[in-house]
């Protein structure tokens, strides 16, 4: 324990640029341990990259098919024997379920699964004060990026609340292609003791203007939200912002879920074309909800708020019209019956490694044809509230 608590001491007061650095030093002195790297999982989720001062030295490792790799995918420790006795212990960083990437350690032997425990405990408090640190600091930001972001990239990855979460109700994950230009597409949630709240975006336009447009109306719907106003009324105020500024020129289509998480009861708002698809039981069905306008189509719109109900063991999958819409080179429509199929052949990965699974089919099915829109999926695995005991 005092091992542990010298480790967590030295890594909340190190200088936000020196979290690594402070990680090495309490590792080698508290464990005796060696060959210590902190890999960072890219926008696209298909690299680690080393955290290291620009330009980097060390080569970036797969998600898949690599040690690091299954450890991040896995989020539990991975122990990799070398043929000299020593083991590199590989460490994912997460913070709430947001999979930020891995620490890799090597130790003698006998340490690693002695001191396992304690530390994935000291990955843990990494994983937190990364994210401190990234108020004060780009590096582990540009550690990030295997590629260089539009500026729209740029504006909406800064826009998100994350790409996984987990409580003891639900797991969520999402992901938005190409990562490194997007533009209009979004999502954001956020969580109170017995409530969460999901909106799912599929902004129009392109380049700038699309992220201009999205950031103008998740920022309006937070306002609301923030100040506790029920969902309809959110997506009343936020397509008066919307409407105040581009007179209809531009809109935007969301779909808005308040789940009670003791219940599973939902008030939902269909403001355009996200679409749900639902797996329960082992079957696929699209659910559908009475559309209503996008955000800002005219002026001063009414919105409803419908009734939803999920069960355990539910997984709802968001998509966008990137996703729904998008055509193979012989312009075959992915459509319902290819989701269905992608949902049901990935319903043994947990949430965070859905929409990365089903975009990976996508790019598939559309070939090597660009992208000439924005995909996003969005995966929300529910348990509900575990009875009280």
């Amino acid at each position: 324990m005092k091992r542990f608590l010298a480790a967590e001491r030295a890594l909340r007061t190190a200088a936000p640029h020196a979290l690594l650095d402070a990680t090495r030093s309490v590792l080698v002195e508290q464990y005796g341990a060696e060959d210590i790297e902190l890999f960072m999982a890219d926008y696209s989720l298909t690299v680690l990259q080393p955290v290291s001062v620009l330009p980097h030295t060390l080569e970036p490792v797969s998600v898949h098919n690599t040690t690091v790799g299954r450890a991040f995918g896995s989020q539990k420790p991975y122990h990799e024997e070398r043929p000299d006795g020593r083991t590199r212990l590989h460490l994912p960083v997460s913070v709430r379920g947001d999979r930020l990437g891995v620490l890799s350690v090597t130790l003698p032997g006998a340490a690693a699964r002695e001191w396992e425990s304690e530390l994935a405990d000291i990955a843990d408090v990494l994983g937190h004060e990364v994210l401190v640190a990234e108020r004060d600091t780009d590096l582990y930001l540009q550690t990030r990026r295997k590629d260089r972001l539009t500026l729209a990239a740029e504006m909406q990855w800064q826009l998100l609340p994350g790409r996984s979460c987990s409580r003891p109700e639900y797991d969520l994950g999402a992901q938005l292609e190409p990562a490194y230009a997007i533009f209009g597409d979004n999502f954001d949630w956020s969580a109170t003791a017995d409530r969460l709240t999901l909106y799912v975006t599929n902004g129009m336009g392109e380049g700038i203007e699309a992220s201009l447009l999205t950031n103008l109306a998740i920022n309006a719907l937070r306002n609301a939200r923030r100040a506790g106003i029920a969902i309809a009324d959110q997506a009343a105020l936020a397509d008066q912002a919307v409407y105040a500024h581009y007179r209809g020129r531009c809109y935007l289509s969301v779909l808005m879920f308040d789940f009670d998480l003791v219940t599973g009861h939902a008030s939902v708002v269909d403001a355009g074309s996200p679409q749900l698809l639902r797996l329960r039981n082992g079957t696929v069905e699209r659910v559908t909800f009475d559309a209503q306008l996008p955000l800002g189509m005219f002026e001063e719109t009414d919105y409803v708020a419908q009734d939803f109900h999920v069960e355990p063991g539910d997984r709802l999958v968001f998509v966008s019209d990137g996703v729904h819409g998008v055509a193979s080179p012989k312009g075959e429509a992915y459509g319902d019956a290819a989701l269905a199929r992608a949902i049901h052949s990935t319903r043994l990965l947990p949430a965070a490694e859905v929409p990365r699974a089903i975009l990976r089919e996508l790019t598939g099915h559309r070939g090597e044809a660009l992208a000439d829109d924005d995909a996003l999926v969005v995966c929300l695995d529910w348990r509900g509230r575990p009875p009280a005991a």
